[in-house]
């Protein structure tokens, strides 16, 4: 069975539809109206496996928190519908991605009990026009929407770009390890209460 969801979500702020489909390659569309963060987006879908259309209209002539935040708590929300009761997933994946000069350590655990860290150089810089602590809003705002215990470490890099992208390289891997079906659980959620909340 096809795992998938479909998200809409309107305030005063932003207007944004996802389509997200689990175990996918197909490339994805992403139009945040934040360009940089679009080649995130796209690098952790490819890393993840999975295929998503994200559309978002927001007040970027204010800055592009309102949007960033909220593509956070909507593709979350996509990720929590998709996976169901969760049962049969792997539920905890890791992964720890070197770009040239940097390197960056993510672990997830999709218990539907949220909670986000970040450790390394501090994200208080631009990249273009891309204001670095964007990257720590999403983090937080994904993970408290998808009920997903998320561990992010940089633990080097000179290169801002390449510090950002192996962090979204490194979860799209982990959330294709977590995400995936181990068939010796039978169907069974990976818990010891029986189930995954």
């Amino acid at each position: 069975m096809e795992r998938k969801a479909s998200i809409k979500r309107q305030t005063s702020e932003t207007k944004i539809t996802v389509e997200l489909v689990l175990d996918s390659i197909k490339d994805p569309v992403i139009e945040s109206g934040v360009p940089f963060f679009d080649h995130m987006l796209a690098t952790m879908c490819k890393y993840g496996r999975f295929w998503m259309n994200l559309k978002c209209a927001g007040d970027n002539d204010i800055d592009d928190h309102h949007s960033i935040e909220d593509i956070g708590i909507s593709m979350g929300r996509a990720f929590r519908e998709a996976l169901g009761d969760k049962s049969g997933i792997v539920r905890f994946g890791n992964s720890i991605i070197p770009m040239e000069d940097s390197l960056a350590l993510v672990a997830v655990d999709l218990s539907g009990r949220p909670f986000f860290k970040y450790s390394g150089p501090e994200l208080n810089g631009t990249i273009g026009k891309y204001s670095e602590e964007l990257t720590g809003e999403f983090l937080r705002s994904f993970s408290m929407n998808s009920g997903m215990n998320l561990h992010v470490k940089v633990f080097y890099g000179e290169n801002r770009h390449h510090m950002h992208e192996t962090v979204f390289k490194a979860l799209g891997m982990s959330l294709f390890k977590a995400v995936s079906l181990d068939g010796s659980l039978e169907g069974s959620p990976l818990s010891t209460k029986g189930k995954i909340e």
